[in-house]
């Protein structure tokens, strides 16, 4: 349990808080309220298991920290609990309150213990992924999924897993709860056409080939061809398929062509890193500030292309 004061600021609160929700106490020797919530929140802490972390900050000691949280809520009373997330202040709280308001608070802001075990199989597929062995990250994911069927992000990698390695109906049948969301999620989206091309049984390239030869507005063979190529993981021959309908039909067949090429660009894109808070000197200089550097992904210049081929294409 840190003590926050300008030394600590970044490391122990905002930079621990991209890792982890970060609960700040702010209290006073003088304040009987917060004497009483002091060991409460410990208590808590503890019941919660690592899903949160707490720090205290004396508001005497660190008059700037506290004062300036206390502008950003609006706040003039001790005790005081912010919440961090993310890098930043995102809730908080007055007063002593009792332990199941502070619980309710708590767990608007902090992941079920499902979810947490859930995030830890997640990492450790992504680990065994990365090492090759992918029938020990489907098995990761896979119970993932199972002690956390809301976790929208582990079942994406599990369906994506799924396809990679050639097991299409277990990847649909995963995916199907969550078919109703494709509406509003890109990623959920983009396996839903990913699988629709995977479970295409379609005439052989040279013959694809060979139709498109004789009508270059055969635009069924070219999304034929381009669907096969989709299914087989060639994404850039794939888009390169599809952009030839775009640029001869851009609504054609309700803009499925499109359609289809933004979902490979989807699955081809990297997760945004988490934020990054500015360390060492850098982090001392000017005035005290409350977020942490937006962390950027690094960019990719394949992706980079077809997208500016298919803004061409449109416009």
């Amino acid at each position: 349990m840190p003590d926050i004061t300008l030394k600590n600021f970044e490391t122990d609160l905002i930079q621990a808080s991209m890792d982890q929700p970060v609960l700040l106490d702010i209290w006073a020797p003088w304040c009987a309220p917060c004497r009483s919530l002091g060991p409460l929140l410990e208590r808590i802490e503890v019941a919660y298991a690592g899903r949160f972390t707490l720090a205290k900050l004396n508001s005497d000691d660190q008059p700037d920290i506290a004062g300036q949280l206390s502008q950003a809520f609006g706040v003039r009373s001790i005790p005081f609990c912010v919440m961090f997330k993310g890098g930043q202040p995102v809730d908080g709280f007055v007063g002593a309150l009792p332990e199941a308001q502070i619980r309710e608070f708590l767990d608007r802001h902090v992941a079920s213990e499902e979810a947490t075990q859930a995030e830890a199989e997640t990492e450790e597929a992504q680990a065994l992924e990365a090492d090759g062995d992918l029938d020990a990250a489907l098995a990761k994911l896979q119970q993932a999924v199972a002690i956390d069927p809301a976790n929208d992000a582990a079942r994406c990698d599990y369906v994506k897993l799924l396809i990679e390695t050639g097991r299409v109906a277990q990847a649909r049948q995963a995916w199907q709860p969550v078919a109703s969301k494709a509406i509003i999620d890109a990623r959920i989206t983009a396996l839903g056409h990913w699988l629709n091309a995977s479970e295409i049984v379609g005439r052989d390239a040279a013959t694809l080939h060979a139709a498109i030869a004789a009508n270059r507005r055969d635009f069924e063979a070219r999304f034929e061809l381009a669907q096969g190529l989709f299914a087989a993981g060639d994404f850039t021959a794939a888009m390169d398929a599809l952009l030839e309908i775009v640029m001869r039909d851009k609504e054609w067949n309700a803009q499925l062509a499109r359609k289809t090429y933004v979902a490979i660009l989807e699955l081809m894109t990297k997760p945004a890193p988490k934020p990054a808070a500015k360390a060492g000197a850098e982090a001392s200089k000017g005035a005290l500030e409350l977020t942490g550097k937006l962390a950027v992904a690094p960019s990719d210049p394949v992706i980079d292309q077809y997208r500016r081929k298919l803004s061409m294409a449109l416009f």
